[in-house]
């Protein structure tokens, strides 16, 4: 990672990478999506939860990439666990907008250290609805989210308007395998996919295994140890999970999967 990257996460609260993944990867991440979708028909493509991956080899696979998780390690530390992940698919014509917002107003964890990695399967332009941040607004306080009505939206909620300077907003292009990183108290968002091109990104949500996923569940669906230690009595991580022909879709590597040398 170079410091000019760093430098403008520190300042902006965003930045982006080019080039992290290879293609080959990233249509296998594109074929997962339909994959997901086939299996999950009552699912809109914008909805491909972290509730989905607790038993999906590839999509682990996917997450603990070690080109992924090297990023997430300048941010989060050496020690580096899943806290989420979800699939933003926005099909064409009709693709929900995500109203502007600030992640960590959302999340269960303690303390806030987490960072986002969102990885483009698709071309992410305005045209299609790309994410939009408003630079430096990682420096508010994670603020109150309003439940919305009327048109259909992701997350179902949003900042209230008077605390977002939109006219500051800057559209995050991306080409597929290109990652963006941001703050979880960065205000964004993305408008309406009304265009005839489909735009799909993944997010990942890293943890330092010292940050506490605090939930009444007997067990956090997307809780993985990707690399390095645990702290003992934080988290409890699920087992990566092994890959089963026919019933799990087929990806590269996946009949050694998973690795040896993983983190136990």
């Amino acid at each position: 990672m170079s410091s000019v990257e760093r430098a403008q996460y520190d300042r902006e609260g965003y930045t982006i990478y080019r080039n992290v993944l290879d293609a080959d990867l990233v249509a296998e991440a594109s074929d997962h999506v339909d994959w997901l979708l086939q299996k999950n028909p009552d699912v809109r493509p914008e909805q491909l939860h972290n509730n989905l991956m607790t038993h999906d080899p590839f999509w682990v696979r996917l997450i603990a990439d070690p080109r992924l998780v090297d990023v997430a390690a300048e941010y989060v530390g050496g020690d580096v666990a899943l806290f989420a992940s979800h699939y933003i698919c926005k099909p064409p014509g009709d693709g929900q907008p995500v109203l502007w917002h600030q992640d960590g107003a959302y999340w269960p964890l303690e303390p806030m250290e987490v960072v986002t990695l969102w990885l483009a399967i698709d071309p992410s332009v305005p045209e299609n609805g790309c994410m939009r941040v408003v630079p430096g607004t990682q420096e508010m306080d994670l603020q109150e989210m309003h439940t919305t009505a009327g048109d259909q939206n992701v997350l179902g909620s949003a900042i209230a308007e008077d605390k977002v300077e939109a006219d500051k907003a800057v559209d995050l292009v991306l080409d597929p395998g290109d990652l963006s990183v941001h703050h979880p108290n960065i205000v964004h968002g993305s408008k309406a996919n009304t265009s005839p091109r489909r735009r799909c990104g993944l997010t990942i949500r890293y943890i330092p295994t010292s940050t506490r996923i605090v939930t009444d569940k007997p067990q956090w669906p997307s809780a993985f140890l990707l690399r390095g230690q645990p702290v003992e009595g934080v988290n409890d991580y699920l087992p990566w999970p092994l890959y089963v022909e026919g019933e799990h879709m087929p990806f590269g590597g996946c009949g050694a999967w998973p690795p040896q040398d993983r983190p136990h």
